[in-house]
């Protein structure tokens, strides 16, 4: 038998090849595969390299810009953040310009950089940011980076007491226009209510005359308690700037009985998480502790009280180790006028008169004085740049004669925004957060307007007349009190 292979019709090996010749085809297949990718990798690398030099010959671009223009019109801190194409060298405060013009802070962190404004921004205000000379961190081209946002038309929260219409007292949510109010929280008896950047706090009265705290979203959905010291009543409720703090003042409801505690100042969280956290109670060491007033100071977690005895003093709540540092006394006052937002200067009413205090050092600072032929000066409220807004009043005696509100710069130049009719009486006074706007809380017909039953009582006609403060223009009068910037309860 014929032992050699069969051929095919074209003459080839049926069987196949020897596997020495395999082994040559499948090393010359992966030459020419390596060969390839090799070339694939050098061709990538090569524009790479080159789109790497067209970005540094550009400078650096903005990949994605985010802002919060709701946020930014509401709450202090806000900011505009850059991402570019590369990682940056520092960005200057001189580099950045914010127009209209509002103080802020600049920050570099790898690709990105961000604008940290100081103060809640203007309602209804087109804002552009623009930084310029803005370079990576190797050098070589320089871009500018611009942005311009539209902030939302101002809402805010006022209160009316006696509508009976709609089942007692109402905390309505209104626009400066004042002809869109909505309903948010009723109850037969409010005492007062602050508003946070994320919640709304109410204070009212049961049919026992207890106080309670109630907690909403700022629809006036998912309400709750908060849990208060014991049996008794709240006073002086205030907001701090930031966050979600509060603070007030409880006394108890057997206020007789022997150690029961009266004017005792607390601050409790709003946050979710701290829904059923007891409140913090904050004293003073060494002296009297009962406040008669008390501010929240910016940006810190120290509070300014004004106890029973008089006494000036920085306290500050105990740490979670229950420690607290040590508080830090400024003399005596009568009251405290207002420590503007954004800063840390305090305006006190001392026996000899008005005096600011610069709280980041203790030291009282100078208060220039207006023209005499003004007024008397009856209240001054600092505004963080500066300037300050002073109630002045004309007396024949003890008849007022007029009651006018000035913008005071520092050398005690005074320029008119609001004028009182002597008929009406000016109960209270606060500034916007971004310091646009000032709120005059008026009693109309002051003889003749009688008081309602609450525990802190008011005439039973008071209107809120709001002021752009640039050229003393009334935006509007609304009907109530408590409009949510101010950040205490009126002032009798």
């Amino acid at each position: 038998m014929s032992t050699e292979p069969r051929r095919g019709a074209a003459g080839g090996a049926v069987r196949g090849d020897a596997p020495g010749r395999r082994q040559q085809r499948r090393r010359r297949r992966s030459r020419a595969f390596l060969g390839a990718f090799a070339i694939v990798v050098a061709v990538l690398a090569v524009i790479g390299l080159a789109g790497a030099a067209v970005t540094t010959a550009q400078g650096p671009r903005a990949t994605r810009v985010s802002v919060d223009p709701d946020a930014a019109s509401r709450n202090a801190g806000s900011r505009v953040i850059f991402t570019t194409t590369q990682s940056l060298a520092d960005v200057t405060p001189d580099q950045v310009t914010v127009t209209p013009a509002t103080s802020f802070t600049v920050d570099t962190s790898g690709r990105s950089v961000g604008v940290r404004f100081a103060l809640p921004l203007w309602d209804d205000t087109q804002y552009t940011v623009t930084i310029t000379d803005v370079v990576g961190v190797g050098g070589a081209a320089s871009t500018t980076l611009s942005e311009s946002f539209t902030t939302p038309k101002l809402q805010t929260y006022i209160l009316q007491r006696g509508n009976e219409g709609a089942g007692g007292d109402t905390v309505f949510q209104t626009d400066l226009e004042g002809d869109a109010a909505v309903p948010v929280f009723t109850a037969p008896q409010i005492e007062d209510f602050r508003a946070t950047s994320s919640h709304l706090v109410i204070s009212t009265i049961d049919d026992d005359g207890h106080s309670h705290l109630t907690v909403t979203d700022l629809d006036g959905g998912s309400q709750r308690d908060l849990p208060l010291p014991g049996t008794g009543s709240v006073t002086n409720l205030q907001s701090a700037d930031r966050g979600d703090l509060i603070g007030y003042t409880f006394t108890d409801a057997n206020i007789g009985a022997a150690g029961a505690r009266e004017n005792v100042l607390y601050t409790a969280s709003l946050a979710d998480a701290q829904a059923d956290t007891d409140p913090t109670a904050i004293t003073r060491s060494g002296g009297e502790s009962r406040v008669g007033d008390w501010r929240f100071v910016p940006g810190t977690d120290t509070l300014l009280t004004l106890t029973y005895d008089g006494a000036l003093t920085l306290v500050s709540p105990p740490t979670a180790s229950g420690g607290a540092s040590a508080p830090v006394a400024l003399g005596n006052a009568v009251a405290i006028d207002g420590i503007a937002r954004g800063s840390t200067t305090v305006i006190v009413e001392r026996v000899t008169g008005p005096a600011a205090i610069d709280l980041s050092t203790a030291q009282e600072v100078p208060l220039a004085a207006t023209d005499t032929s003004l007024g008397q000066v009856n209240r001054v409220i600092p505004m963080a740049d500066g300037t300050t807004l002073r109630v002045l009043a004309i007396l024949d005696g003890f008849t007022v004669r007029s009651t006018t509100v000035h913008v005071v710069d520092a050398a005690g130049a005074a320029r008119p925004v609001f004028d009182i009719d002597p008929k009406d009486t000016l109960i209270d006074t606060c500034v916007s957060p971004s310091g646009r706007y000032a709120a005059f809380l008026i009693a109309p017909d002051a003889v003749s307007n009688t008081y309602d039953g609450h525990r802190l009582p008011l005439p039973k006609k008071v209107q809120t007349h709001v002021v752009s403060l640039a050229d003393g223009t009334e935006q509007v009068a609304l009907q109530g009190f408590d409009i949510s910037w101010c950040q205490t309860p009126p002032r009798m």
